[in-house]
């Protein structure tokens, strides 16, 4: 997919090579979505900057009254900070809305802001509660309000040879309460129908000012502006929350796509709208979220870790240590780390199902987080540390969860259970007695054709304690 990998060490190298690739190459940190693109032939390159190796972008800073994060921020880093938590909820609601763990563990909120889909579950919180970004290239930097970063579906005002260097958000006042809200066709894994973000400021009881965002309705995402004059001084009872519903479909032409018909779309954004002013009139906006999220990572999040911080640069050939075990990967360079461990390390436990992070199959943990290997680039496994199902036992007797899944049953024809096993041993790791929601959340990436799940999340259940 690609010739050339690239891995620079500090912000200054990374603009000096995409000064002199001209806009040639393509910049990648989780891969989730530059992976899945380059599968596709959508913005094919031959080379690939990889910006993980640069500690100076894993951040999140509260700052008094910002905060920022760093380009390299995942979505759940989002989620496990407390800062962002108790200070952006709508952007942590809706970081929790994307993908499923193993996605989130990789993907990085400024990744999901590049992109520029109208779907995207970032960008509506983060337009609703006022974000900017810093755009850095070795002519300088600038700052741009997100609400003026896009242009149309997928464009943005980005030049050749800039990095998204960071978002700074303001934090939410003491008057002022937000909500993200989304609807897809599933729980998890799942492309948004619509999403809207609402912030609302208060003066006493009444509304001093409102925004209201909403995506997957039209080529970038829009604001509900009738809705926002209209909430304007008003009280928020129940029927001023059900007539702001109704306003906002005055802002928007909904699209007609396989997810949803434009009539479906006028009828569910009325009702999500009156529903998050709802929520948010009787200070329930924080009532579904976990006090503990499930995020299949048992490593510590400091601002810039030691590993990153020691390591050695990529050159080619890949050192790694997979189930404790010293590997040497030559000529891997150029393919996925599911590829490598495969055809390399010949490790064929990890299986390829979708080869586009929606089944889970490939499963692995790397640096003790569970992650898609498909959507990994195998050099980012240059000086790291890798469990693959092979390693999962240790060496004298199965793991407890993989003797759970014989004893419950849990195995038909055996193709998804590696992934089935990363994902749930990591669970276990995490949470060492979880109850059905946790295990519903851990293997809500991992796809099985064969059975009902009854029996895996029986397994894993059982499982528990065990571990």
């Amino acid at each position: 997919m690609w010739q050339n990998y690239l891995q620079p060490t500090s912000l200054e190298e990374t603009l000096e090579l995409l000064q002199q690739h001209g806009g040639q190459a393509r910049l990648i940190a989780g891969g989730t979505d530059v992976l899945v693109e380059l599968q596709r032939g959508v913005k094919p390159t031959t080379t690939l900057i990889d910006i993980t190796a640069v500690p100076e972008l894993k951040y999140i800073r509260h700052e008094g009254k910002t905060i920022a994060l760093g380009a390299l921020s995942t979505h759940n880093d989002v989620i496990a900070s407390p800062a962002c938590v108790k200070h952006a909820l709508p952007l942590a609601q809706a970081c929790w809305e994307v993908g499923a763990p193993q996605i989130r563990n990789r993907a990085t909120v400024a990744g999901n802001l590049i992109t520029a889909s109208p779907a995207n579950d970032t960008i509506t919180p983060l337009m609703a509660m006022g974000a900017e970004v810093e755009l850095s290239s070795m002519h300088g930097k600038r700052v741009v309000p997100l609400r003026e970063f896009y242009t149309g579906v997928r464009r943005t005002t980005m030049q050749p040879g800039e990095l998204l260097r960071e978002i700074r958000l303001p934090v939410l006042a003491e008057n002022q309460r937000g909500i993200f809200l989304k609807l897809g066709l599933r729980r998890a894994q799942a492309i948004s129908v619509i999403n809207v973000a609402i912030v609302i400021t208060f003066d006493g009881e009444y509304i001093s000012e409102a925004c209201i965002t909403m995506g997957c309705l039209a080529p970038t995402v829009v604001f509900a502006r009738t809705a926002e004059v209209y909430l304007q001084g008003q009280r928020l009872s129940p029927t001023v929350c059900e007539r702001a519903g109704h306003l906002a479909n005055e802002d928007v032409s909904p699209i007609d796509d396989l997810r949803g018909s434009a009539t479906y779309r006028r009828a569910t954004l009325a009702s999500f709208i009156t529903h998050g002013l709802q929520l948010i009139a009787a200070g329930n906006e924080r009532s579904s979220w976990s006090k503990q999220p499930i995020l299949l990572d048992t490593t510590a999040r400091p601002s810039a870790t030691t590993a990153e911080q020691s390591r050695q640069p990529f050159h080619d050939e890949i050192s790694t240590l997979i189930n404790g075990k010293s590997y040497q990967l030559k000529d891997a360079q150029s393919k996925t780390l599911l590829n490598a461990l495969r055809d390399n390390a010949e490790l064929t436990g990890t299986k390829e199902g979708c080869a586009e992070g929606e089944c889970g199959a490939c499963t692995v943990w790397l640096n003790g987080q569970a992650v898609m290997s498909c959507l990994v680039p195998a050099a980012q496994a240059h000086n790291a540390s890798i469990t693959t199902i092979e390693g999962l036992a240790n060496g004298t007797e199965l793991h407890p969860l993989q003797q759970a899944f014989i004893e419950k049953g849990a195995v038909q024809c055996g193709y998804c259970i590696p992934g089935m096993l990363m994902a749930g041993a990591k669970l276990l790791d995490e949470c060492p007695q979880p109850d059905l929601e946790a295990a519903q959340i851990a293997l809500s990436g991992n796809l099985c054709r064969c059975t009902g799940y009854r029996k895996i999340l029986d397994a894993v259940l059982s499982a528990g304690g065990r571990a």
